[in-house]
């Protein structure tokens, strides 16, 4: 078995891919070639139910169809955008350069043209998503009073009285540093135990008991109820505390 994807040096492993595509049997193919890579697929039909996917799952990068019933992909596009910089490859059945520049333009990372090679738009994702942890990687990441630094392994709290370092063991470090790339995006614990245990500790119980200390870390140094439980489900953590 391979060496496990680590926070330090992030990778595409368990990447949630949202496919927004009204000809189910495009969905299907796309879907089945990117969870042969790996990746964790859902699905949509129309715009309005790829936006609630987009709101809820705060997938990892999107598939979106342009020409979809009701909104189309160019307003659904736009919508996303408002939201955040989510990584948005847009399909078309139509290879005229406006519409490759129009979707471009309106904030699109990359395009491919039907008929296509799923292949093709695997390589895409990869592509898009590398370039993606490339911009993310080793940054400093702020979520609300965290201030996470990935290269030393270092979390501060902004309390009233100051900042507070947190004396994280480096498991819980990966995994709020993991969840701080995505925020407000609930995680399953299976996904953690693969992007942020030990080989050594791969069981959903052994997350628990580090979600645990990590929440009580946190509450003691004045960040309580940013990392939340999501009943069967897994954890999410919020830009807000208190």
């Amino acid at each position: 078995m391979g060496e496990k994807p680590k926070i330090e040096n992030m990778s595409m492993n368990n990447a949630l891919i949202l496919i927004i595509e009204d000809e189910p049997e495009i969905a299907e193919i796309i879907g089945t070639y990117l969870s042969r890579e790996g990746f964790r697929v859902v699905t949509a039909g129309d715009g309005t139910v790829g936006l609630a996917h987009h709101q809820r799952l705060r997938p990892d990068l999107v598939v979106l169809d342009i020409k979809l019933p009701g909104q189309d992909g160019y307003e659904v596009l736009a919508a996303i955008r408002r939201r955040g910089d989510t990584p948005v490859i847009m399909v078309t059945a139509l290879a005229e350069d406006l519409d490759k520049l129009q979707a471009l333009r309106i904030g699109a990372d990359d395009y491919v043209v039907k008929p296509f090679n799923p292949l093709e738009v695997v390589a895409r994702v990869k592509a898009v998503l590398r370039r993606t942890i490339a911009r993310d990687d080793g940054q400093m990441l702020r979520v609300g009073p965290l201030t996470i630094d990935p290269q030393a392994y270092r979390v501060e709290v902004e309390s009233a009285a100051g900042p507070v370092v947190l004396g994280l063991t480096r498991t819980e470090f990966r995994i709020l540093a993991y969840m701080a790339l995505r925020i407000g995006r609930v995680f399953e614990r299976s996904e953690l135990v693969d992007a942020c245990l030990p080989e050594g500790e791969a069981l959903d119980r052994t997350v628990d008991s580090h979600v645990s200390n990590l929440r009580r870390k946190l509450a003691a140094a004045g960040a309580d109820g940013m990392l939340v439980g999501v009943r069967g489900v897994g954890y999410r953590l919020d830009n807000t505390h208190g």
